[in-house]
């Protein structure tokens, strides 16, 4: 395939003033005037003919109904390969879709919170071999449910004693037996379906009362099994800190990191035109994930899925991560911890077994707020090492080591939202491999 080549200083020159200009748009969070006119440099690694057909697979995807707009970046070597906004916001109002567009995050907060939480062990005030009820009591008296059938046959649930406490290692790589309830029929997500979980007006502490006083769904340390362990991960840095999950985090992450539109809600109504909207029939309607509409102020601040933020403030996240814990000359972890948090913590040896429901697919582990690949994707190139996490309304990252590249797609799209990030991303390595 043709590859894009510079021809003399100048014309470099020229190319290297827009990629500044893009650099600031994406970092600031808000479009550079005239950009969308200016070509995208593409480096020799990439197919300009590879990345046009990323962009006609996403204009497509618009053209025909299925989403209203979204946004791609693809970052290599700290620099934007590929960065272009498409359609709009909102079909209701017609606003077209800006690098300063607000997403519902859903579970892309996990690895943020996550990182947080690494911070504290960093700081030797938490460990991974904690028990969590040394921070959070009531979950000593947490029981296992067990379906068994009683002396007529008929199934019931029994609460059996723990074999080992959820330890805070179990809470990052989702292996405490916490699960959530808007999947699966078993008898312990029907319980959390039908409990008290989303009531009122809670906070962080009342939420963690309340699933400790449900069963777990299988003994901790001894399945993956994907629910509310990283909203209880968020009460535990709370309770280490003294401060809220979102003070901690502005504190220690968002602010530094420059991260100024990422939080639990938009506090500001002046921003709510800002907010991207899935088509009207598209929408995730339970509020076991997290939040419905980004606007109404809450106590609650899920560390597993409440936050909303741009891509800006996303990139300058993953960059981070990428360069080892380092971002614009400022250390957030040591290199060793975000190894550490890239590894696969689930893999044989452990003899931790996979839900049903393994969301992370069969060509990868887990780590700590990642799902890593540790063998190769059926009928592709994809890196082993690379690793990733995405939002049930349809955002999705990856970042790639080996390439030294991460990607961000932003979108709003519960129901095509796997079906698109697998056409995206075999789009994008075709065009990094061709």
């Amino acid at each position: 395939m043709k590859r894009w080549r510079t021809d003399g200083f100048a014309r470099r020159r020229g190319f290297a003033a827009a990629l500044a200009l893009l650099i600031a748009a994406i970092i600031a969070g808000r479009p550079s005037e005239g950009y969308a006119e200016q070509p995208s440099p593409v480096p020799a690694s990439f197919s300009q003919g590879g990345l046009q057909r990323v962009g006609d697979y996403i204009r497509n995807e618009i053209a025909t109904g299925k989403i209203p707009g979204a946004i791609m970046l693809i970052q290599q070597h700290g620099q934007p390969v590929y960065f272009e906004n498409f359609g709009v916001r909102d079909v209701a109002t017609q606003l077209p879709m800006t690098a300063d567009t607000i997403f519902r995050l859903y579970s892309m907060s996990k690895p943020i919170t996550s990182v947080t939480a690494m911070m504290l062990v960093e700081d030797g005030k938490l460990s991974l071999d904690d028990p969590v009820s040394k921070y959070i009591p009531a979950f000593a008296d947490v029981k296992v449910g067990v379906e068994k059938r009683d002396q007529d046959g008929k199934p019931v649930l029994v609460r059996e004693p723990l074999d080992l406490p959820i330890t805070i290692e179990d809470l990052l790589r989702h292996t405490s037996g916490l699960t959530y309830g808007f999947y699966g029929d078993s008898a312990v997500r029907k319980l959390y379906a039908s409990s008290d979980l989303f009531e009122g007006d809670f906070d962080n502490a009342e939420f963690a009362e309340r699933l400790a006083r449900l069963p777990l769904a299988e003994q901790p340390g001894t399945l993956w099994n994907y629910g509310h362990s990283t909203d209880v991960l968020g009460r535990v840095i709370e309770v280490v800190s003294g401060q809220s999950l979102f003070q901690f985090e502005k504190q220690r992450l968002l602010d530094p990191l420059g991260m100024t539109d990422t939080a639990f809600y938009v506090a500001d109504a002046a921003k709510r035109p800002r907010i991207a909207e899935p088509m009207p029939d598209d929408r995730f309607v339970t509020p076991v994930a997290g939040i419905r509409d980004p606007m109404v102020p809450r106590r609650w601040e899920s560390g597993g899925a409440g936050m909303v933020g741009t891509i800006g403030d996303y990139a300058r996240f993953a960059q981070m991560l990428l360069n080892g814990g380092t971002f614009e000359g400022r250390r957030y972890l040591k290199a060793e911890t975000i190894a550490l948090m890239t590894s696969d913590h689930i893999g044989p040896e452990t003899k931790i077994a996979r839900d049903y429901f393994y969301f992370p697919g069969a060509s990868a582990g887990f780590g700590l707020g990642f799902a890593v690949r540790t063998s190769p994707y059926p009928g592709t190139s994809w890196p082993l090492g690379e690793y990733r996490w995405d939002g049930i309304e349809g955002t999705f990252f990856f970042i790639d080591p080996k390439d030294d590249m991460f990607v961000i797609f932003m979108v709003q799209t519960p129901s095509q939202r796997g079906r698109i990030q697998l056409a995206l991303k075999t789009l994008i390595y075709e065009a990094l491999r061709n």
